[in-house]
């Protein structure tokens, strides 16, 4: 059964995004991993060699060869290669930036805004705001957490973009949603006939795809996408020992391709085929 968005009230929302939090703590690759050492441990407890072996031989290899091996990347680089990079932009009526490369928490302790390994979003909408200076600047991020509040992110962003030369009435912030559906439907709802025009849509490469989805599927039409924050590169270059790089790399090409297929069965997304949706390459 699939739900239309007409469908997703805000309770049903809500409990889409606590589900999701908890199912892909569950099944994330490093759960996995430990519930096999946890499972050859109990074996090994109950004098239970042979399954013990392979319980614990398994996530060991894995973890040998993630270490050696940039496998994230051959999750994420097709994702990443989705639209195009650097697309033209002329003539367009405002930039939206998906929140997400905030680092709420480093940013209080130091009282200067910090950003994640996602901060080329700021970069890239800064330098669209500077060569469109008539464009409206949207950023959208509340907070992605289960318990928490967006404000934060919000005076992050725009401390960012304010010290950065944007003018304070280009800016145009939405701080109340939680996933990239909500960013759509909430930017939506908080510009009504503003959003009318051509607007450059920027986020991270791989979350591309999902966005312009959950976008079209929110009503929004002419959109450019402006991927950034590339993760994936030449397998050659990448072959080393760098466990927590690749397990990093690994989750989010895991996760996104998850929330895709989630986005659409759940009716928050739709394919990128339908009309006025651009199409990844």
């Amino acid at each position: 059964m699939t739900f239309q968005l007409s469908e997703i009230t805000p309770m049903s929302s809500t409990l889409f995004f606590v589900v999701s939090k908890l199912v892909w703590f569950l099944i994330r690759p490093e759960t996995i991993v430990l519930l096999f050492f946890g499972a050859g441990l109990l074996a090994l407890y109950k004098h239970r060699i042979r399954p013990a072996r392979w319980l614990l031989g398994i996530p060991f290899v894995f973890l040998v060869m993630l270490s050696v091996f940039p496998l994230g990347d051959f999750v994420l680089r097709p994702l990443e290669l989705s639209y195009a990079r650097n697309p033209e932009t002329p003539g367009i009526d405002g930039i939206i930036v998906l929140g997400g490369a905030e680092d709420i928490g480093l940013s209080a302790l130091w009282e200067q805004p910090v950003t994640n390994q996602a901060g080329e979003r700021f970069l890239t909408a800064i330098a669209l705001a500077h060569r469109h200076p008539n464009a409206k600047l949207l950023f959208s991020g509340g907070s992605g957490k289960l318990r928490g509040s967006g404000s934060p992110k919000i005076n992050v962003a725009r401390s960012i973009f304010l010290s950065a030369g944007i003018a304070p009435d280009r800016l145009v912030t939405e701080n109340l949603s939680r996933n990239t559906a909500e960013n759509a439907r909430f930017s939506r709802d908080l510009l009504g006939s503003q959003e009318t025009g051509t607007w450059v849509l920027v986020t991270s490469a791989f979350h591309m795809r999902r966005a312009v989805a959950s976008f079209c599927t929110a009503g929004w039409q002419n959109l450019i996408p402006w991927p950034t924050d590339y993760r994936s590169g030449e397998l050659i270059d990448r072959i080393g020992w760098n466990l927590a790089s690749n397990l990093e790399n690994l989750n989010t090409g895991a996760k996104e391709w998850l929330g895709i297929h989630v986005y659409r069965f759940t009716g928050r997304s739709v394919s990128t085929y339908m009309k006025g949706c651009p199409r990844p390459l």
